[in-house]
């Protein structure tokens, strides 16, 4: 029983330490099944950014890169897709051919991206792995131009808090939190969206530069 459970903890360590950051075969994968679970709300998010003709938007964190493939059906005229994991910007440029795509390695709290040359972005399940979220908010606020809007998605914490690889180096917060981490960024909540009608679905947090 205890070799089995301490099998188990080692296992739910390692996806944990892959969801933070894809790598090497088991992250290229994990981009597929990343794919699959998070469609809904990425398409969500997406649909909440409402792209319109001509503007420059970004996934931070692309993962699997099912938010890429969504925001390049959009009319943007560039794409830029920002992620921690070399394997996941290698696999990302294998996979897409799109010239309007721009790939960067990099983190969130240290964005790859001039000021104010972003009309929109998207980032899901990131900041459960990000322990300076001010600063984060604070880059996302920075690239973002003046009319600019970002949708930050999240799970449930209440959800999130029932799944055994939260236990494990993830930074589960309540909404509550995150949204006054955004507003201390010189953000705004403009819109909180829902992925499903259940209620612990996850969220969709629209936010802009305060005016």
């Amino acid at each position: 029983m205890g070799l089995n459970m301490g099998v188990r903890t080692a296992m739910r360590k390692l996806l944990a330490s892959q969801l933070g950051n894809p790598r090497g075969p088991m992250g290229k994968m994990l981009a597929k099944r990343l794919n699959k679970f998070n469609h809904a709300a990425t398409s969500g998010a997406v649909e909440a950014l409402a792209v319109v003709d001509d503007e420059v938007v970004a996934d931070l964190g692309f993962g699997g890169g099912v938010g890429l493939r969504l925001l390049l059906d959009t009319q943007a005229v560039e794409v830029h897709g920002v992620d921690y994991s070399p394997t996941m910007v290698e696999r990302a440029r294998r996979e897409f051919t799109d010239d309007r795509l721009r790939l960067h390695t990099g983190s969130i709290t240290a964005l790859p991206l001039p000021d104010d040359s972003v009309d929109g972005l998207i980032t899901l399940n990131t900041i459960y792995f990000i322990e300076e979220l001010s600063t984060a908010f604070g880059e996302i606020g920075r690239i973002l131009r003046p009319d600019g809007r970002a949708v930050i998605g999240i799970g449930d914490p209440v959800a999130m808090a029932k799944m055994p690889v939260t236990q494990h180096g993830f930074l589960v917060r309540p909404v509550a939190e995150v949204v006054e981490t955004l507003e201390r960024a010189g953000l705004v909540l403009t819109a909180h969206r829902r992925v499903s009608e259940s209620d612990l679905s996850p969220h969709l947090l629209v936010v802009g530069h305060a005016k």
